[in-house]
């Protein structure tokens, strides 16, 4: 038992990396005041971080095998033992036999394309939205890439990467700069990166550093360009969100608002000028720029919020916590209960992503969906109009990490701590391409053509899948 109790920790302590990088806080570099050096104070607040990071990988029980089959949700009352008995299941196949029932979906070695050129853990990939040829990885070793495809698929190869050091790039100058979030701008000619040393930089998609924003005392979790463009919002492990005005030579900081009472883990854009943010103090804020105070907060959940998203149409806001539950809440209705409360999941929930469907989307006409990706190795897909559970995807044999919508909303990839990578078709439920890469996926990404999928490992790379219909 002691066996497995620790295995489990040190799953659960990977899967936090992204959040807090591969470093100790107690040696992470101050980020300096604008304009100031550092300070005793912040001193301070990186040996609380220290002793607080060694809190973040928390012990949970096992995660779920895989499952031979796909299944599709029934009534909600009939989850939980539905779910015990595909765990069941899952609990009783062999890796090979897991292995053997995904050979009819396996992605084919000729359609992937591997970017091994970084030195350690890749935590993050984001595809240009408009210069589509280009993708953007962050990474433990101190850097970004931007990597420019040779064309549409994996046999084109790669034409270049150009390297986005963060820091000299001397081995003593890299300690604390784990790349833990990036952005492309909407414009496709930025890209902003956040670092565990507490910095947040801009650069142009050449790899040109255009803006060194200092002003947060701890690791960015979370960086988020707003619709225009003018304004970067940050979330940091010193409890504050900052948004950043970088329309001008010099970038600066517009509001840093100090609202947590715990870090802040993630944010996400309403508008050009609100925002949610989320902490380990297990609260919701919704704030503007411009107001000295938040316009709602919410409480509900009993853990702290690993993440929140706006649907659309920027009225549904979603969140998702260790307390094992998602809640959708409705900004346009008065008070602080979540429209919808799904509590079906058997461990934390890491990540949300809605689809891009709805009011709002590119594609109204299609029915808003909300994914959520949970340590029980299930990922759950849910009908916001009623509040049902309308699929559960459940083949991943480990803590599922990551999900990401299509651009139409028609796929959905999911990746997960033991190297799989499903691709699964929304309107049944039914996977349509599987593969198993080495380490574990911190992140997946749909390019905006949706022909390609990439992965970020542990193992120091990122696979390029090829996805053809």
């Amino acid at each position: 038992r002691a066996e497995a109790a620790a295995a489990a920790a040190l799953q659960q302590q990977k899967a936090k990396q992204k959040k807090g990088g591969g470093s100790d806080a107690a040696d992470a570099e101050d980020a300096d005041k604008p304009g100031d050096g550092a300070s005793s104070s912040a001193d301070a607040e990186r040996e609380a971080a220290a002793a607080a990071l060694a809190d973040v990988g928390k012990a949970a029980p096992a995660a779920a095998s895989d499952d031979p089959m796909d299944v599709d949700a029934p009534q909600a009352k009939k989850l939980p033992e539905d779910y015990a008995t595909a765990q069941q299941r899952q609990a009783a196949m062999t890796e090979a036999e897991a292995e053997a029932l995904d050979s009819p979906t396996r992605v084919k070695s000729d359609e992937v394309l591997k970017l091994d050129q970084h030195k350690s853990e890749v935590f993050m990939c984001a595809w240009n939205p408009v210069h589509t040829h280009l993708i953007a990885t962050g990474s433990g070793d101190a850097s970004a890439r931007v990597w420019e495809m040779g064309g549409t698929d994996a046999k084109s190869g790669l034409v270049k990467s150009t390297l986005l050091q963060h820091g000299s790039g001397s081995p003593s100058d890299k300690k604390n700069k784990d790349v833990t979030t990036l952005e492309w701008s909407p414009d496709g000619e930025m890209i902003a990166t956040g670092s565990y040393d507490g910095v947040a930089r801009v650069w142009r998609r050449n790899g040109e550093i255009v803006h060194t924003l200092r002003g947060h005392r701890g690791p960015i979790f979370s960086l988020k360009w707003n619709m225009t463009g003018n304004y970067l919002l940050s979330g940091s492990y010193d409890k504050s969100t900052i948004v950043w005005d970088v329309t001008g030579d010099m970038g600066f900081v517009k509001q840093q608002f100090r609202f947590h009472g715990d870090p802040a883990l993630d944010v996400d854009w309403k508008d050009g000028t609100t925002f949610a943010s989320c902490s380990t103090d297990k609260t919701v804020h919704i704030c503007q720029v411009g107001k000295q105070e938040p316009f709602r907060t919410y409480k509900g959940h009993t853990d702290e919020v690993n993440a929140v998203k706006w649907d659309p149409s920027g009225t549904l806001l979603a969140s998702c916590s260790d307390d094992c539950t998602a809640k959708v809440w409705d900004l346009t209705k008065p008070g602080t209960d979540p429209l919808h409360d799904f509590k079906q999941h058997q461990q934390e929930i890491y990540t949300v992503k809605w689809s891009p469907t709805g009011p709002g989307s590119k594609n109204e006409k299609k029915k808003l969906l909300l994914a959520t990706a949970s340590f029980d190795g299930s990922v759950r897909l849910w009908n916001v109009q009623d509040g049902s559970c309308q699929r559960i995807l459940s083949r991943h044999r480990d803590s599922v990490y990551s999900v990401c919508f299509s651009p139409s909303g028609n796929y959905l990839a999911s990746g997960s701590l033991a190297g799989q990578l499903y691709i699964w078709k929304v309107e049944d439920g039914k996977h349509v391409r599987s593969f198993k890469g080495k380490g574990d996926i911190f992140e997946v990404a749909w390019n905006v053509e949706e022909t390609r999928v990439a992965s970020c490992f542990s193992s120091n790379v990122v696979e390029v899948i090829d996805f053809k219909v």
